[in-house]
């Protein structure tokens, strides 16, 4: 022990022993910094869990949605822009983006608060919008032009198909794994890709119209010797205001709604007939996310260009009120009762939140720098 003394130049043992609390407090500040995960202690995870992600700090943050409490930053990817909960709520993915450039998806235990091994999705680059349906981990991969599903069974890549458009972006995916929509920013298109029974020669089985929505014609005649009734994913591309980022489908599964970055309009899609069913002047400059309440009545749009939320009727496709929440708005997520929606303010490293009834910011949540993805965990 003198040798140390002597070493440190502190001549004292109660001198040594503040230098070492200095010492680990600052470990403990550095690490926060860097991503080392925290965990509060004696917080075990809620029944249902809002999940935030911070791009500055490279972490996922577990939430207490009733009392608004951290319970814990786990550490994942260097670029995370969107996460999503497996369907019993014990794990968390995280596309890691780089735009366009990574290919990994993080994953974080949940239950235990700790980061698992990450995902590498090579040959798919750029995960971007992710989503978890029929057990499967779907994600656009926009450096490939491409949507990929992930098998967290088989441990693998099970399934991929090309768009062949520009920056193929976020995506959504029907609770049977059968429909597949996604936004493609620079082309100004949404794609529905559309899972189909089809035999030779690209035509639906004899009898009718195969299931899963296809509007291909009806089939007629025998097959070929030899040829088999198979699956094949058909795609069908709507053209968009310029920039169309952020969407949503409607509750009923009726309707699409994006909003173009651009200048602001949104583009209504009619699901069934696969075409545009109005176009509205929002003036929502700067959209970047849009999302429907779970009644399907309001349609919630961020600006990350003003921070901005535009509330929209759903019905009358009126403007019900425009409220500031910033200076630059992103990822949106709204209570599963409806009460409140949660916004990513990017710009101002906080996440607000907003009174659906009064449609007035109540408050913020800081979830670390940069918040934008965000997703709910639920177990059962």
């Amino acid at each position: 022990m003198p040798k140390l003394y002597l070493q440190t130049g502190i001549k004292t043992p109660t001198k040594l022993s503040r230098l070492f609390k200095q010492i680990i407090a600052g470990s403990f500040l550095w690490g926060m910094l860097v991503g080392v995960s925290f965990v509060a202690k004696g917080q075990p995870l809620p029944r249902v869990s809002l999940l935030a992600l911070s791009k500055a700090n490279h972490t996922l943050a577990i939430v207490d949605p009733v009392t608004l409490k951290i319970i814990a930053r786990v550490p994942v990817g260097e670029d995370p822009h969107e996460v999503i909960a497996s369907a019993d709520g014990t794990k968390a993915f995280v596309t890691i983006y780089g735009g366009g450039s990574l290919h990994q998806l993080s994953v974080v235990d949940l239950v235990n608060k700790k980061a698992l091994p990450a995902i590498d999705t090579r040959p798919q680059m750029g995960p971007h919008g992710i989503a978890f349906a029929n057990g499967k981990v779907w994600f656009s991969a926009e450096g490939s032009k491409t949507v990929a599903s992930y098998d967290p069974l088989a441990g693998k890549i099970d399934w991929c198909m090309g768009t062949g458009q520009d920056r193929t972006h976020m995506v959504y995916v029907t609770a049977d794994g059968k429909k597949i929509f996604t936004t493609n920013v620079s082309s100004a298109t949404v794609s529905i890709l559309v899972d189909t029974l089809i035999q030779f020669g690209g035509f639906p089985p004899p009898g009718g119209t195969p299931p899963n929505g296809s509007n291909l014609p009806k089939g007629g005649g025998n097959p070929p010797p030899g040829a088999k009734v198979h699956e094949q994913w058909m795609q069908t591309v709507i053209p968009v205001a310029k920039g169309s980022e952020g969407f949503d489908v409607s509750p009923d599964g009726r309707e699409l709604w994006t909003a173009g970055s651009d200048d602001g309009t949104i583009t209504v899609i009619d699901i069934a007939a696969k075409q545009v069913a109005a176009s509205i002047s929002a003036q929502a400059i700067g959209a970047n996310r849009l999302k429907f309440t779970p009644n399907g009545k309001l349609v919630l749009i961020t600006s990350l260009r003003t921070g901005d939320l535009f509330v929209y009727d759903a019905v009358t496709r009126q403007l019900v009120k425009k409220l500031s929440t910033g200076h630059g708005a992103a990822g949106i997520l709204v209570d599963r009762d409806g009460s409140r929606a949660f916004i990513g303010c990017s710009a101002d490293n906080y996440v607000a939140i907003v009174d659906l009834k009064t449609l007035e910011v109540t408050g913020h949540l800081n979830v670390g720098g940069e918040p934008d993805g965000l997703a709910w965990a639920v177990r059962p």
